[in-house]
């Protein structure tokens, strides 16, 4: 009988990897960083993350603590992370800023197709109306008219903040 530490060439190696308590250290920094970002959501919101019934709690604590209370709070909530799927809730936060980002985006287009609107006047209204039927032709002159006097007069516009809700309207109607 062979002895049984003796290895067969053919059996491979169980390969060790070895981590410092340096790299260690910065995992949980970044776990806790990532707990922290999740303090700072809503309630609402982060019932939408992929989290264990543990780490809903603790973040729900954190949110009511304050200073070292906190610190220690998320310390916990870096522990606790160890045992999660870290990449699928800093997926879901991704995604959560993005989507922020496209609101922004939207938000910026119409204010630019309202600055169009008064600037080309009839010309946009037009295809404001072919496009919307519903839309108060009416309406978005008078709007325009204003929007183009309080321009001149370095007014703040109410005229300028409707006609942009009615075109925040109307886009909502496409979707």
């Amino acid at each position: 009988m062979g002895r049984k530490n003796k290895r067969e060439p053919w059996e491979e190696e169980e390969e060790i990897i070895w981590v410092s308590r340096s790299e260690m250290k910065r995992d949980m920094e970044a776990l806790q960083a990532l707990g922290t970002k999740l303090i700072e959501l809503k309630p609402s919101v982060l019932e939408k993350f992929p989290l264990t019934e543990d780490l809903r709690i603790a973040i729900s604590d954190a949110q009511r603590f304050e200073k070292e209370a906190r610190r220690r709070q998320l310390q916990l909530i870096g522990k606790l992370m160890r045992h999660v799927d870290a990449e699928a809730i800093q997926a879901a936060l991704d995604k959560l800023n993005n989507k922020h980002g496209q609101q922004s985006i939207e938000l910026l287009k119409l204010e630019k197709q309202r600055d169009r609107l008064i600037v080309e006047g009839d010309k946009m209204i037009n295809e404001i109306v072919d496009k919307h039927p519903a839309a108060d032709r009416q309406k978005l002159r008078q709007l325009v008219r204003q929007a183009k006097k309080d321009q001149e007069s370095n007014k703040p516009s109410k005229a300028a903040k409707e006609l942009f809700q009615i075109l925040k309207a109307l886009k909502a109607e496409d979707e």
